[in-house]
């Protein structure tokens, strides 16, 4: 039997008008990280919605698809994202904090943000906190984390077209055995962080993307940036 969902709209009054952040991709070996920041009014939302926002890992790949259109018709949304070189030479952590300011700014709303995580963005000003397992406690941060979910894995199924020994359709760029076991067969591609863990070191000569020229941080506001960065 499934575990309840966390937002009942008996509940709605309970819950802020916010803008919620949220991540998808950290942990992958490849692909960029992508955040997505929304704001929207639980009160306001049509029947049914609230009940159904979760954590985007509780929720099959189906709903979320299904969710996609409707979030994004009942929401201010925003997106942003870093590429895999960008998290090489800048680590994963400053990769997604910078892309979580840079959402949240594109909103332009004077409104609380709430961020899932332990992190504030140094960019971030005004009411800003960090919410521990934020997205089974604030249905903005639920409902910021299927967007980013969802637009990740297009376009990680996008990027599989060019590369279809990794399967990034199925596994979205993560750890998979199938995954891992293609990359010691195949060797990496562009898309691969060098910079987590052993797993490429024996592979191109162990060189390192960061010794190369760094991208443009700004260089990532369209979604085909993303897909295309090298």
């Amino acid at each position: 039997m499934a575990a309840p969902r966390p937002f009942f709209r008996k509940r709605a009054s309970l819950f802020p008008p916010v803008i919620g952040c949220d991540e998808v991709g950290r942990g992958a070996l490849c692909g960029p990280v992508v955040v997505c920041a929304l704001w929207f009014e639980p009160e306001a939302l049509p029947k049914g919605v609230l009940g159904r926002l979760d954590d985007s890992k509780r929720i099959d790949r189906a709903e979320r698809e299904e969710l996609y259109p409707v979030i994004a018709r009942v929401s201010r949304v925003s997106f942003a994202a870093r590429s895999a070189r960008y998290i090489d030479i800048y680590n994963i952590r400053n990769a997604t904090l910078q892309a979580m300011t840079q959402a949240v700014t594109r909103l332009e709303i004077d409104a609380p943000v709430r961020i899932d995580g332990i992190d504030v963005p140094r960019g971030i000003s005004g009411d800003a906190l960090a919410v521990v397992k934020g997205d089974g406690k604030v249905p903005q941060i639920a409902a910021a984390s299927i967007m980013a979910k969802v637009l990740r894995d297009r376009l990680m199924a996008k990027l599989g077209l060019r590369h279809v020994h990794y399967r990034w359709d199925s596994n979205s760029g993560y750890g998979t055995a199938a995954h891992r076991q293609a990359i010691m067969a195949h060797g990496s591609t562009r898309h691969h962080r060098r910079s987590f863990g052993d797993l490429f070191s024996g592979l191109d000569g162990g060189q390192s993307l960061i010794t190369e020229a760094a991208p443009n941080t700004q260089g990532l506001d369209g979604f085909e940036g993303i897909v295309n960065a090298v």
